[in-house]
This record gives structure tokens, C-alpha cells and sequence, in this order.
């Protein structure tokens, strides 16, 4: 729903003054089973959630390097590029390949990944909105592109009540490429539930799973699409399945863990580089994905680097950076703009 944190607040302040229905292009909001399982975790059924984990693992590919030049005649780019302050036009801006642009995009974290942090975001207490804190490794690895963003990215970001949000990044194709687009959940007494789609619940220390039974939670029903309608038809921006606060506080999560990598420094690629500080599970996650990069892409110990970011400490209230790097953060919640597509401020919509 947002390039920028300020951007998300914009549209809440906008939502709140017309009263018009807003619903996120997260479609899993309308899965009646994902919120089943969802209102099934927020009754305890299998005791108290301690991390919500998503995945958006699927190959892409490098985009070369295209030099500065001239827009295509059939292209408007001054329209194009809106917002965005771009100096030089090159061809990898338009037009899937602006995701991995700063200026431009999120990279795959809140791309793809959008749906999977909204999702995990979801199973977190209801009274929860943004986390108080956050952070980010990875790296940009093999491809030797133009491209900015990670292709490889663990984010991890913690709420007031304690929770968690893991989040994993995995782009890099090679030989035996496990393609993960999904959902997991992982319980205080080390029971984990695996896939939002084809539940199943894993007791402490089984490696046995048992089918999870859902009855169908709250959605407006309709799907995607005739969903929205009948909120439109109702005029209720409560009956959209992924409403502009749900849309804000899943964008805000990527935003939060993009800004900590932004701000990160170059560490040797090695199982040593995540800093988790007595996080057992962030080690014992991140540690599977650089299992991966390492010997299944084949990136050489020692000899490439990660982005390590440093933890950055956020107040849901203000919605402000706090803390130590706050100035840097906080200069990365709102990008400047072009003249003529200024995005308002939140207090002037």
C-alpha cells in the first residue's frame, strides 16, 4: 500500500476523513481457513504464539546493466517515475525491474513478501500494531546487476507483547531450488504449526504432524473481489478483508526491517555475521538460510559479504525511530518528491 512509512499514514488519515473503503491487495485476507487457523491461535489452542515467520522464496534472476539514455518515445516517463526522484532514466527502471530500486521499490520483502508479512502480522495479538523494534541481514549475491535490494534477506522484528515477525528472503536459483511462498508458527513450548494453507500442527519435539481440522474464520465472503464490492455496496470499510490498518501495519513491518538493512554494514559472509544477541531462534533460522547461500548457491565463505543492519528501535504510537540510529531511520520513513506529485502530509489530506 506504501513506497515509505509516511506514506501508509497518509492513507490511514485519508480513510479516516472521507470514510471510504479501502481493501489491500493481500488476497490470502479473504481465506476463510487462514483465518480460522488465525482466531484458533489467538484462543491459546496451542498456547502462546512466540513467532509468526513468512517466506518469499521463489527464483528470479539478475537484471544486467543498462546504461543511462532516453525514454522511449512511447513512454512518459516525467509521469512514469511520479514521486520518485530519479536524475537519469536507464531501461531497468520499467517495467517489472523497478522493484529492486530504492527510489523506486522495496525489493522482494515487500514485493512478493507483502502478502506473507501481512499474513504473519495476522496471527499476531489483535491489540498489536507496529513493533518496537528490528532488523535485517542479507545481501545482494551472484548476480553482479544494477539492482540495489537483497536477494537474500532474513528480517526479524519484535512486538510490545513480546511476539515476533521472522521474515526470509531467497532468490537465488541453483540446482535443487526449494521454492517457499508461505507461512509458518512457532509456540512458547516448541510445539510449530507448518503451511497457513495445508496446516499441520507439530507437537514439542515430534517430527510427526497432525492435520489441523479448521472451521472457517471471519471473512466478508465473495473472494477477492466481491468482497470489496459488498463493502462498497454497504458503505462499511470494516467488511474489507485486509482493511487500510491491516494494509499499514503489514507494510510498516517490511518498511521497518528494509530500513535497518539500509543503514547496514559490510561483514564477512559467514554464520558469525547475524547478530541476534541471545536470540536462539533468529540464530537457528538465520543459520538455515546461510546454509543455503553457502552451499547451495555456492557463495564462498569469507570471500563475499553480507549487510548486516543494526537493530532499530520504533514507537508504534508516534510512529517514529527512537534510539540509537534514529536520525538515519527516520530520514528513511518519507522519500522527498517530485514537484507537482508530492504525496501530502498526513495531517492535509
Amino acid at each position: 500500500m506504501s513506497h515509505d512509512v509516511e506514506e501508509g499514514s497518509v492513507a490511514v488519515a485519508a480513510q479516516k476523513k472521507y470514510g471510504v473503503v479501502i481493501q489491500h491487495g493481500t488476497q490470502r485476507r479473504s481465506d476463510g481457513n487462514i483465518a480460522g487457523l488465525h482466531e484458533m491461535i489467538k484462543a491459546g489452542t496451542w498456547g502462546k504464539l512466540k513467532i509468526a515467520y513468512g517466506y518469499c522464496c521463489k527464483p528470479r534472476g539478475g537484471i544486467g546493466n543498462k546504461g543511462a539514455s532516453s525514454p522511449p518515445e512511447n513512454l512518459d516517463w516525467n509521469l512514469w517515475k511520479g514521486p520518485a526522484v530519479i536524475d537519469q532514466f536507464h531501461a531497468n527502471f520499467v517495467h517489472y525491474n523497478w522493484h529492486w530500486f530504492w527510489k523506486t521499490g522495496n525489493g522482494d520483502l515487500n514485493n512478493q513478501g507483502t502478502h506473507q508479512l501481512d499474513v504473519a502480522r495476522w496471527a499476531i495479538d489483535n491489540d498489536q500494531t507496529h513493533p518496537v523494534r528490528a532488523m535485517a541481514i542479507g545481501g545482494r549475491f551472484q548476480w553482479n546487476d544494477q539492482g540495489e535490494t537483497p536477494n537474500s534477506m532474513f528480517g526479524i522484528a519484535q512486538y510490545p507483547n513480546g511476539q515476533y515477525c521472522f521474515f526470509n528472503v531467497r532468490n537465488v536459483n541453483y540446482n535443487g531450488y526449494q521454492r517457499q511462498v508461505k507461512n509458518e508458527y512457532y509456540f512458547e513450548d516448541g510445539g510449530r504449526i507448518m503451511s497457513d494453507t495445508n496446516p499441520h500442527y507439530f507437537k514439542p519435539g515430534s517430527d510427526k504432524g497432525e492435520k489441523i481440522k479448521l472451521k472457517g474464520g471471519k471473512v466478508t465472503p465473495g473472494g477477492n473481489w466481491a468482497s470489496f464490492v459488498a463493502a462498497c455496496r454497504a458503505n462499511n470499510p470494516k467488511m474489507a478483508n485486509g482493511n487500510v490498518h491491516d494494509a499499514h501495519y503489514g507494510c510498516v513491518l517490511g518498511h521497518l526491517m528494509n530500513n535497518s538493512y539500509r543503514l547496514g554494514k559490510k561483514v564477512p559472509f559467514n554464520k558469525k555475521a547475524g547478530r541476534f544477541g541471545d536470540n536462539k531462534d533468529a540464530a537457528e533460522h538465520f543459520g538455515t538460510l546461510h546454509d543455503i547461500m553457502e552451499k547451495g548457491c555456492k557463495v564462498p565463505v569469507d570471500k563475499e559479504n553480507y549487510i548486516v543492519g543494526p537493530w532499530l528501535t520504533f514507537d508504534p504510537k508516534t510512529e517514529q525511530h527512537t534510539g540509537e540510529h534514529a536520525a538515519e531511520a527516520n530520514a528513511l520513513l518519507k522519500d522527498p518528491n517530485n514537484k507537482g506529485f508530492e504525496v501530502p502530509d498526513a495531517a492535509k489530506v
